[in-house]
């Protein structure tokens, strides 16, 4: 009896390695996995791409209303009312067209605030970071300087100055970008002019320009369009806290921002009229900072 516990036990073990379930229960687990990690790419990418649509194209397939202007006769309707899906505000103004214009000028001015701010900060940031020498103590100093204000009230004192209007908010933003963006260049060249093949092409003779722009900057750029997705969302949550306080966006010309500031005059009567804009700015920051973290995760960024 003895004996044949040894066959037995080889016998089970043989079974075992056979046995094909646990081999598809890991191909399913390894299937459900990437479809998880699709859809942490596609659906937020996908609302971004919707809210772009309806923003810019939706307005030249159909006959949409200024989002300036209005019909007193038309005030305080409510949501789904006949020619107005979301209703209108106090003086009449159809409330989704002032989404729809309104997100045209949010998307506006993230999207030039943050290519300013990689256009410049990367040419300053990858500067200080392949060259040293002075250079790059100079450039980090003030980088640090700039940093260390406060972002809200450096954003305000300029707009104060400058004036209330989309181009001068755009500037004052842009400003603020410049640093974040050079500190992320920077880091990233001096990891990147340690490799290899920097040194070997400055040994071939290649121009410090050309080592910057055709071998550093494509291996920086998916640390810095990550940080530049996460830092869009910052961008729309400054500029709609500048609308509110009236330093921004002025209203007639809608914004989401003006919009929440406009109807906290009427938030016991008409609450739609700050919960849309707002609901509306949550989906599209939320959106920015998944598809930015999805994207730091697919390209191994840290």
């Amino acid at each position: 009896m003895a004996a044949q516990l040894p066959d037995m036990t080889a016998a089970t073990l043989t079974a075992g390695a056979q046995d094909p379930l646990p081999s598809l229960v890991s191909a399913g687990r390894l299937r459900w996995q990437r479809i998880a990690r699709a859809l942490r790419l596609w659906v937020p990418g996908g609302i971004l791409i919707l809210l772009l649509f309806v923003c810019f194209v939706w307005p030249h397939i159909y006959s949409i209303p200024p989002g300036d202007s209005g019909s007193i006769l038309a005030a305080g309707e409510p949501p789904f009312s006949p020619g107005h899906w979301l209703g209108t505000d106090p003086n009449g103004v159809d409330i989704f067209s002032m989404l729809v214009y309104g997100g045209q000028v949010s998307f506006e001015i993230c999207l030039a605030v943050t290519a300013i701010g990689m256009i410049v900060g990367g040419v300053l940031g990858m500067t200080a970071g392949y060259f040293g020498s002075w250079v790059d103590p100079v450039l980090s100093r003030v980088f640090d300087v700039l940093i260390a204000f406060p972002a809200l009230v450096l954003v305000l004192a300029i707009a104060e100055v400058l004036g209330p209007s989309e181009m001068h908010l755009i500037w004052a933003l842009s400003f603020l970008s410049v640093p974040g963006f050079a500190r992320i260049f920077r880091a990233s060249t001096l990891v990147a002019r340690q490799q290899p093949y920097i040194t070997a092409a400055r040994l071939s003779g290649t121009s410090n320009w050309k080592i910057i722009f055709k071998h550093i900057l494509p291996n920086v750029l998916p640390g810095v369009v990550t940080f530049g997705l996460l830092f869009m969302g910052i961008i729309v949550i400054i500029e709609g806290a500048v609308d509110f306080l009236g330093l921004g966006i002025q209203i007639p010309q809608p914004s989401w921002g003006a919009m929440i500031a406009k109807g906290q005059n009427v938030l016991t009567a008409q609450p739609e009229y700050v919960l849309i804009p707002s609901i509306v700015l949550l989906i599209f920051v939320m959106s920015l900072n998944l598809l930015g973290d999805a994207l730091r995760e697919r390209w191994g960024v840290r």
